[in-house]
């Protein structure tokens, strides 16, 4: 695969970027329109060697809906595996009040914790900054009729890895998982 060219992000990329560390936010692609039609794919951790993307050995897709759930609660993996996360919104609420992510957690990490100090990091697209350091992976965050994706590494320890949707309410009326490494 030929290493992709750099890109500069629109502006609202650029803002989630300032809250991820450099490891998280590996190579960004600029979505083919700026919000409104938003695909973003971000490639992250570990970094590629030499500049080049990932390749994942198979795609998940999650849908996200009006009742603030996720399609899946469960996705198992292998240590080491590279995944693409597939997030896609179904439903008819407008962004503002209704916008979904995913985002996956270090083992260990508290979620309630996470979702709580999501819903007051507004500015930063529910990433509390001071928690980013238990951020494995994350999309963009996305309305009704758009979607994101994400491709990540797996981590190499065994395992469960929560991970959510930190926009607010929503961990809490269930758009929550786990990553089971095995």
């Amino acid at each position: 695969m030929l290493p992709l060219p750099a890109i500069t992000p629109y502006p609202c990329c650029s803002a989630l970027t300032s809250v991820l560390a450099p490891a998280q936010i590996g190579r960004l692609q600029r979505p083919s329109q700026p919000c409104g039609s938003i695909t973003c794919t971000r490639t992250s951790l570990p970094n590629p060697p030499s500049g080049q993307a990932l390749t994942p050995t198979r795609t998940v897709t999650i849908t996200a809906n009006d009742e603030m759930k996720l399609s899946l609660t469960e996705i198992s993996a292998k240590p080491g595996e590279v995944l693409r996360i597939r997030l896609l919104a179904v439903g008819t609420a407008p962004k503002a009040a209704m916008a979904h992510n995913f985002v996956l957690l270090n083992t260990g990490s508290n979620q309630i914790v996470f979702a709580e100090a999501a819903a007051k990091a507004v500015s930063t697209d529910y990433i509390p900054p001071a928690l980013k350091s238990a951020v494995i992976a994350s999309t963009i965050l996305i309305g009704n009729g758009e979607s994101a994706e994400i491709v990540f590494k797996v981590p190499a320890k065994k395992g469960n890895y929560p991970y959510l949707c930190s926009f607010p309410g929503h961990f809490a009326a269930g758009a929550r998982g786990k990553l089971i490494v095995q």
